[in-house]
């Protein structure tokens, strides 16, 4: 019987996004987001404190993403408490952008947005895990209306704190079964929620997801090098990991270059680095 599951302290790394114009996209992820901006010619890095959480570059002859095509649903940017959030809120109001969303999920409170190029961004932070609610199955999620007034008076008006990383990634698949099989059953993430047979989320150890999965925008053709996302990483703890992630896939098929990493069923790169 295959027992192998990712550590506890797998993460998801940056994640890597095509766009036309970094002129147009930068002001959201600095002004808006809150992120520290270093850009070389074609690529900018965007920080928080230190540490890199994404990667643009610029393609002006990449086409939009069509309505057909797997990728990204959202990349997920954690923040560590609830007045770094509010600050976020707070900036987005200040430069008069929209949300499209904004949700609590017992677990953690969420905005989203759209970039400029139509990805979507959620911003969130964790409740307590002590404070999550569970059931036989594992933990329990919602999605509840969040009191936007209730959040912003909880800002302080600070900076992006340097503890925010990327929280998750959430995918748009062609197949669920198919991409459950790839993320779990070769890779080894827990499967933490199904959400009929349109969604799945995935994690390594107990957190409420690293991955999530789904179909409901009936996406029917793999990814392509379209506008929108290049690679995601996950972070492993140790080499003896990553040499069992990479044997696990090679042994069901799936090519694994020591850079790039693999492609999922859809073609969505996931690349592979040790902490």
């Amino acid at each position: 019987m295959d027992d192998f599951h990712l550590p506890a302290a797998t993460r998801v790394g940056r994640v890597a996004l095509r766009v036309n114009s970094l002129d147009d996209v930068l002001p959201f992820y600095r002004d808006v987001l809150g992120l520290d901006v270093r850009r070389d010619g074609t690529t900018a890095r965007l920080l928080a404190g230190d540490d890199a959480l994404l990667v643009l570059s610029e393609d002006d002859d990449a086409p939009a993403r069509s309505p057909d095509e797997a990728g990204l649903f959202h990349l997920a940017i954690r923040v560590p408490d609830r007045a770094a959030l509010a600050d976020a809120l707070g900036r987005a109001r200040a430069a008069d952008e929209s949300l499209t969303g904004a949700s609590d999920h017992l677990v953690s409170e969420a905005l989203y947005f759209r970039d400029p190029e139509n990805n979507g961004v959620e911003v969130y932070r964790d409740r307590p895990r002590s404070a999550w609610p569970w059931t036989d199955d594992g933990v329990a999620m919602a999605t509840r209306p969040l009191d936007l007034d209730d959040l912003a008076a909880a800002g302080d008006g600070e900076a992006l704190p340097p503890a925010t990383d990327l929280g998750h990634v959430h995918l748009e698949v062609t197949d669920l079964s198919r991409a459950e099989a790839f993320y779990a059953d070769a890779l080894g993430l827990n499967v933490r929620a199904r959400y009929g047979d349109e969604a799945t989320f995935l994690a390594a150890g107990d957190y409420h997801h690293h991955v999530g999965l789904n179909t409901w925008n009936d996406r029917r053709a793999p990814a392509s090098r379209s506008r929108g996302l290049a690679w995601f990483e996950l972070v492993v703890p140790d080499g003896e990991t990553l040499s069992t992630v990479r044997r696990r896939l090679d042994d069901r098929g799936h090519d694994v270059d020591s850079t790039d990493g693999a492609a999922d069923p859809d073609g969505i790169r996931v690349r592979f680095v040790v902490e």
